[in-house]
C-alpha cells in the first residue's frame, strides 16, 4: 500500500514537473529558434538542433535551482547544446535569411540589407563569439551574459569589444568585395 501511494505521488509530481517545463518552454521557446537560427544553416538541422535542446533542457530541469532566471538558465544550456553539436559535426555554416523568430521590425530596405550583412558576418564568427553576440543583441547585461556563458564580467567586456571589431572588420570587408 505504501508503494502504491509513493509511486503514485511520484507520478504525479513528474506530471506536474512536465506540465510546467512545458508551459516555460512555450514561454520562451524563442530562445531556441533564435540559437538555432544562429547555429544551424538548414531548416532541418534547426529543427534537430530544437529537439536536441529541448531533451537536454528537460534532462537538466530537475537540477535548475532557480538561482537565476529561467531564461538565463535556458540560454546556457541551450548554448552548451548548440556548441556542443557544433563541436560534433564541424559543420561550416553559410548564411541563410533569418526566420519569424529572429527578424527584427525592419523599416526599409537599407535596415534589411544592415541586418542581412550583420547576421552574415555574425555567422562567420566562432561558437562562443556567436553566443556572446546573440545574448548582447538579445540586451542581456554583461552580467547575465558572463553567467550564460560562465565567465566573468570583465571577460565578456573585453570579448566584446574584440567581437564587435571584429564584425565590423567582416562587414567592411565584405562591403568592399561587392563594390
Amino acid at each position: 500500500m505504501f508503494c502504491d501511494q509513493r509511486f503514485r505521488n511520484l507520478k504525479m509530481k513528474h506530471q506536474q514537473n512536465r506540465k510546467e517545463f512545458s508551459k516555460l518552454i512555450e514561454k520562451n521557446q524563442r530562445i531556441i529558434h533564435k540559437i538555432t537560427s544562429i547555429y544551424c544553416n538548414s531548416g532541418d538541422d534547426r529543427e534537430d538542433l530544437f529537439q536536441e535542446i529541448c531533451l537536454q533542457l528537460w534532462n537538466s530541469y530537475g537540477s535548475f535551482r532557480e538561482d537565476s532566471k529561467f531564461s538565463t538558465w535556458m540560454y546556457r544550456v541551450a548554448l552548451n547544446t548548440a556548441i556542443s553539436n557544433v563541436r560534433k559535426k564541424k559543420n561550416n555554416f553559410s548564411f541563410e535569411p533569418l526566420n519569424e523568430y529572429t527578424r527584427l521590425p525592419l523599416e526599409s530596405d537599407d535596415d534589411k540589407e544592415n541586418v542581412k550583412l550583420l547576421y552574415k558576418a555574425v555567422s562567420m564568427l566562432n561558437s562562443i563569439d556567436k553566443a556572446i553576440i546573440l545574448l548582447w543583441l538579445e540586451e542581456k547585461n554583461y552580467d547575465e551574459i558572463a553567467s550564460i556563458i560562465g565567465t566573468t564580467k570583465s571577460n565578456i567586456s573585453v570579448k566584446l569589444v574584440r567581437i564587435k571589431r571584429k564584425l565590423e572588420e567582416i562587414v567592411n570587408n565584405t562591403i568592399k568585395q561587392e563594390s
